[in-house]
């Protein structure tokens, strides 16, 4: 087993990665940090959730720390580009967190909010930017933030910033950047555009692919679940008040169906809130954090929002509506199983989603099994989807038989299994189950769901 100790990583950032219990590096950081500390341009295609925060974080804050100058006022060292504004605050706490031995400058900056705050924490320059295109466009166009001085850029999720529609921004932002530089480009797909940008900005890159692109990873237990769309509200809410479900991500494709959701667990007493592009950024960190200290036990999200959730401890991504892209599913189901975990995902398909549901199954390469065991099974419409419809052994339950969130019953009748004690992601062994479908408040879940392939687990490979 390798060690952070043996990939030539400087005495600082081991003490960093000691304090905060990391030992042994992921896959991606294993393959990537040696390639990135002797200054070589990187093309990575990972998952969320493979720890690659941390493969490109640890080698900046090492080489900044030996290429000892000061940033010219106004401009940066180091830019990483991110698709969303809670990615960045993520991704800007990793650099501080490993960067708490070294005296280095960061700024973030992002939509949302004031522009004169950022403004000012850019005057005097900084070692590392962390920004999102948009808002960094703007400022460049109003001279308060200028990029000549660039010596290592990371686009970060680069397939997302592509669907979000930054291309022409990136290559704005690139265009302004020296030639002479290290580049670092982290997918978790590779569609044609990404493979046109990546010849465009890499020099000679080395290659690492950790899990191939379009697929999903393997210790998440997959099921689809056909349902009727008048029964899908009631489905959920059954699935959610299933004390098993530790902590749980729903995914919408809209913003208003979001909201609707989120109203709607709440009305079944599933602590519950919704997070998209219309909420403030304080409204948006809020329910982060609510949902990160287990004050809230399912957060509804859109795709968008969602890509800057790095949450450990969800158990349960369950695809409210199916994703209209495919390979939005991998970047969606990505959220459960960080890390060497194992987690849940569970999609509910409708008559509508069928054609949905197939255009999956061909991006990454296999057939979702089918549950055909809960309350709303809808033959007529598996039969239509993934494998052949098989018999039920029991008539479905009819609406309003079925138990009410949170008293009792498993609306996922093959994997009701008894709730383990166990951590939250960080190998809190010993905790006592959840008895409630609603976790403790102020506190984070008290178990894991008692769903087979959800150890435990302990804490030593960096996830950011």
């Amino acid at each position: 087993m390798t060690l952070f100790s043996e990939l030539g990583l400087a005495e600082p950032l081991l003490k960093a990665l000691e304090s905060e219990g990391y030992t042994t590096p992921t896959p991606i950081q294993e393959q990537t940090i040696p390639h990135l500390l002797e200054g070589r341009d990187m093309l990575g295609l990972a998952q969320t959730g493979t720890g690659k925060t941390a493969s490109f974080a640890l080698p900046i804050l090492q080489r900044l720390d030996q290429i000892k100058q000061r940033a010219m006022p106004k401009s940066t060292r180091v830019l990483v580009l991110t698709p969303t504004r809670e990615l960045a605050v993520q991704v800007g706490q990793s650099f501080k967190t490993y960067g708490c031995h070294y005296r280095l400058r960061h700024a973030l900056v992002f939509g949302g909010v004031g522009m004169v705050p950022q403004i000012k924490s850019m005057a005097g320059g900084v070692d590392i930017l962390v920004a999102t295109p948009g808002r960094l466009l703007d400022l460049m166009n109003q001279g308060a933030i200028r990029l000549d001085s660039v010596e290592v850029l990371v686009l970060d999720e680069a397939d997302r910033m592509l669907d979000m529609g930054f291309i022409l921004p990136i290559r704005k932002i690139v265009a302004a950047i020296p030639k002479s530089r290290q580049t670092v480009l982290f997918s978790a797909t590779m569609p044609e555009t990404i493979v046109g940008l990546a010849d465009s900005v890499l020099h000679r890159p080395v290659k690492v692919e950790v899990t191939p692109a379009a697929t999903t990873v393997e210790k998440i237990d997959q099921k689809v679940m056909f349902v009727d769309r008048e029964n899908k509200r009631t489905l959920l809410a059954e699935l959610l008040g299933c004390p098993s479900v530790g902590r749980a991500l729903v995914f919408t494709r809209t913003k208003h169906g979001a909201n609707r959701v989120a109203e709607l667990l709440e009305k079944e007493g599933i602590t519950a809130d919704a997070i998209h592009g219309n909420k403030s950024q304080g409204a948006r960190q809020k329910a982060l954090a609510d949902f990160r200290d287990g004050r809230i036990k399912a957060l509804v999200a859109t795709d968008i929002a969602a890509r800057g959730i790095d949450v450990d401890g969800v158990t349960h991504v369950i695809n409210f509506e199916l994703p209209n892209e495919p390979e939005s599913y991998v970047h969606r189901i990505g959220r459960t199983a960080r890390a060497g975990a194992s987690g849940i995902a569970l999609s509910l398909c409708d008559a509508e989603e069928v054609s949905y549901l197939r255009a999956i199954e061909k991006t990454i390469r296999q057939a979702v099994p089918v549950d055909y065991e809960h309350a709303f099974h809808a033959p007529h419409i598996a039969s239509r989807g993934s494998g052949k419809p098989k018999p039920r052994v029991q008539a479905p339950r009819p609406p309003q038989a079925r138990p009410q969130a949170g008293r009792g019953g498993n609306p996922h009748g093959e994997h009701a299994h008894a709730a383990k004690p166990g951590g939250h992601g960080h190998g809190g062994a010993g905790r006592p189950a959840q008895s409630s479908s609603r976790p403790a408040q102020g506190g984070k879940p008290q178990g894991k769901p008692g769903f087979k392939g959800l150890p435990g687990g302990g804490r030593t490979a960096a996830r950011g």
